[in-house]
């Protein structure tokens, strides 16, 4: 039976900040109830009045279940006291209360709004403190009243503080006519959500402001697939979709949304010489011609003596007793005249062996070189192979974790204000930079500093926007050496030999008569699993000279019967199975148990890490977990809700459970996800999947992620169609067509 009590709030027992929901001690009529329920905004000391009923909680016995409650201005001088003595207004606290209501009483309320410069009469108080205390009043008084109206629109107490903080009074008006708004203004706020509060508004689906919102929400999601623009007409059909409006009543807000410089138009030469309209977000056109114009201003010619560099080169081929071919010299003499240069070729093509005579020759010529990749597992090997320190590009540019303040990117310390200070740069893996990590490089390297970018065209393209060395290549106004000759040493492994096979389209031999590379047949995935299993625990690290951890499953998908989801599960079982001396955290669907290995499935530019030493004293420190790193999680403290991950390099970051979400399982993961990093081992499972997912270059880039042996488990039928598959899902970037512009 649904009941009315009304009384103040003596103690708040739990909160959840997320969600709202409270546990607090009410004092109605003398009596303590303990009341629980989503209050959205209340504080100790407050009076309200709430409907609900009683229920008995098996372990904290009587409760009232609030369903809905108003906060009852105080009416008596008692009430005002402890409200105002409560610690709700700073600075006040219950002697400075007692003062303030014996002096004006049942008054106090109607003086603190109405005649606030009287609060100068109690001893204590100055006229800028009774400001202070009136002002916080209203202040408390507006966040409540804007509280209760957005709870009317089942707006969270996070989101809503969120919204009144970013907007105050003028929140009502922004509601009501556009909330499409907060999805520019409020982070966390995407268009989904503000077309949710829209729709419970009642604002209209062929709104002006909801189409606009909704375009620019699809152009922004179209980055997510790695897309810089969308052809117009693509743009327009999925608007319809998402919107239920017609695309030919669209086309004016395109105009309009160009006309406001939200969008770009451009137009783009197709083959066959028609002419389309395509649309950029107008910050990823800004990006694209900005990163094509400091290319240009990098691309600058040195002459060099060529007697003297191949003299040079004689010199570091003795002392390093290495043999490059004409290719590989032609990649140095290259790099010493140029202000820019591209390297690319496949595994076993000598781009390590090049790399390091390049730095070989600066060093002679004295010059300070910094080398980086976009991994952490990419730049360990790179340091591996040269045995120079490499990093990550983003600790290189140094990432100090804070959003700048006008757009909310990151920020890096090394920028165009603060360049690095080098003579020659280095970049590996160049397929997996996207154009905004790009953009964030070039700010920070001066024309005339050398910058070399190596790596495989033929590889998958960035998680992130673009396809940036793909482009750089396709302008055609960049020096470009492909390296192609396999070498003798990688000649005798099948895995370089059958990785080029594959980038040819020509059929691989499956006949297990290899050392490193073997095709085991199975057409059952629950078999497939099985074999997976046995491979990774008893077979593969011995074979290897490896631990379990360092043995990686590879699949093509996330979801199905051998996708990453399914198979995490059941690995986990096996390979660190539950033990009274380890401690679980469920999350979601799943489960995370210490001594899992893990991944970071997002960027995290704030997170703290730090490398421990002996001890675990910490030597350093730093911020930034990205997408792809992987760890063992080494502890769940309940206590203090929180799991400690240690990363490669030794680094131990710390996570709340509520960050949980940005972590999963890694006993298998998807190739998508390996790019970039090399594995003792890798086992594929193959058994079909959607057509646009399984191509070349996905089987050739989940093969060249292997150092001594590779095995795939599952129908050779989907291994030779995959091979056969050439189709790549196609990325809307035009970096080359700007590049040719700024020539």
């Amino acid at each position: 039976m649904e009941e009315t009590i009304e009384g103040f709030v003596e103690h708040i027992i739990y909160r959840n900040q997320e969600n709202g929901y409270t546990v607090a001690n009410l004092v109605a009529d003398g009596e303590e109830i303990t009341c629980v329920g989503i209050f959205q905004y209340l504080n100790e000391g407050e009076n309200i009045r709430a409907k609900g009923s009683y229920k008995k909680h098996p372990a904290y016995g009587r409760q009232f279940s609030v369903v809905s409650y108003e906060t009852v201005i105080p009416q008596d001088s008692q009430a005002m006291e402890r409200y105002l003595g409560s610690g709700a207004i700073r600075g006040v606290g219950a002697a400075l209360a007692a003062r303030i209501v014996r002096k004006f009483g049942d008054d106090t309320l109607r003086i603190i709004e109405e005649e606030p410069e009287r609060l100068a009469e109690v001893k204590g108080i100055s006229e800028r403190k009774a400001r202070e205390i009136a002002e916080q009043v209203e202040e408390k008084s507006d966040m409540r009243k804007a509280m209760m109206f957005l709870q009317q629109y089942g707006i969270s107490q996070t989101l809503g503080a969120k919204i009144y903080q970013q907007y105050r009074q003028d929140m009502y008006s922004i509601l009501k006519e556009n909330p499409y708004k907060m999805a520019e203004d409020i982070a966390g706020v995407g268009f989904k959500i503000a077309d949710e509060i829209a729709a419970r508004i009642g604002i209209h689906t062929d709104s002006d402001y909801r189409i606009r919102s909704g375009l620019l929400y699809i152009l922004l999601q179209a980055a997510a697939e790695g897309h810089v623009y969308l052809p117009k007409q693509i743009l327009l059909n999925r608007a319809e979709k998402l919107l239920g409006v017609q695309a030919d009543y669209m086309e004016k807000h395109v105009m309009d949304l160009a006309m406001d410089r939200k969008v770009t138009v451009k137009e783009l030469e197709k083959t066959g010489g028609e002419r389309e309209q395509i649309i950029y977000a107008s910050q990823y056109y800004q990006v694209e011609l900005h990163v094509a114009q400091m290319l240009h201003e990098l691309n600058l010619k040195d002459s060099v003596n060529e007697r003297q560099v191949y003299d040079n080169l004689e010199r570091i081929q003795r002392a390093e007793n290495i043999e490059l071919d004409e290719k590989q010299k032609n990649a140095v003499l290259e790099a010493a005249k140029n202000g820019l240069l591209v390297i690319t070729g496949g595994p076993g093509t000598g781009k390590t062996t090049t790399i390091n005579a390049i730095i070989r020759y600066f060093e002679l010529e004295g010059l300070d070189i910094y080398l980086a990749a976009p991994t952490g597992r990419a730049a360990k090997r790179m340091t591996e192979a040269t045995g120079y320190e490499a990093k990550t590009i983003h600790r290189l540019l140094e990432l100090n974790g804070l959003p700048e303040e006008s757009s909310g990117s990151i920020h890096f310390e090394r920028n165009a204000q603060n360049p690095l200070e080098a003579d020659v740069i280095i970049i590996d893996e160049m397929s997996m930079v996207d154009i905004f990590l790009m953009h964030a490089l070039l700010l920070a390297v001066v024309p005339g500093t050398r910058l070399i970018l190596v790596g495989d065209v033929n590889q998958l393209p960035s998680v992130g926007p673009g396809s940036v060395l793909k482009d750089i290549i396709r302008s055609e106004k960049f020096p470009v050496v492909e390296l192609v000759k396999i070498f003798r040493q990688a000649s005798q492994s099948d895995i370089v030999v059958n990785a080029h096979k594959i980038n040819q389209g020509v059929p691989v031999a499956l006949d297990n008569k290899s050392m490193d590379f073997f095709f085991l047949r199975r057409y059952d995935a629950n078999v497939i699993i099985s074999v997976v299993l046995t491979l990774i625990q008893k077979k593969l690290p011995k074979f290897v000279d490896a631990s379990v951890y360092d043995i990686q499953v590879l699949t093509p998908m996330r979801k199905g019967m051998l996708g990453v989801e399914r198979l995490n599960k059941i690995l986990q079982q096996y390979l660190n199975p539950s033990s009274p001396e380890k401690k679980e955290r469920e999350h979601g669907d799943g489960l995370f148990r210490e001594g899992d290995k893990v991944m970071q499935i997002k960027n995290n530019y704030q997170i703290e890490w730090e490398v421990r030493g002996k001890y675990g004293i910490p030597v350093e420190k730093g911020v930034g977990v990205f997408n792809g790193d992987t760890g063992i999680l080494r502890e769940i403290n309940t206590f203090a809700e929180t799991v400690t991950v240690e990363f490669d390099e030794c680094r131990f970051a710390e996570y709340s459970f509520k960050q949980l979400d940005e972590l999963e399982l890694a006993y298998a993961i998807t190739i998508h996800k390996a790019q970039g990093s090399e594995y003792p081992a890798v086992v594929i499972p193959l058994l079909g999947g959607p057509r646009m997912l399984m191509n070349r270059n996905l089987l050739y880039t989940a093969v060249t992620r292997a150092r001594k042996c590779v095995t795939l488990v599952g129908d050779e039928k989907t291994f030779y169609e995959m091979e056969n598959n050439k189709m790549e899902q196609s990325r809307y970037t035009a970096l080359d067509v700007r590049i040719r512009e700024t020539y």
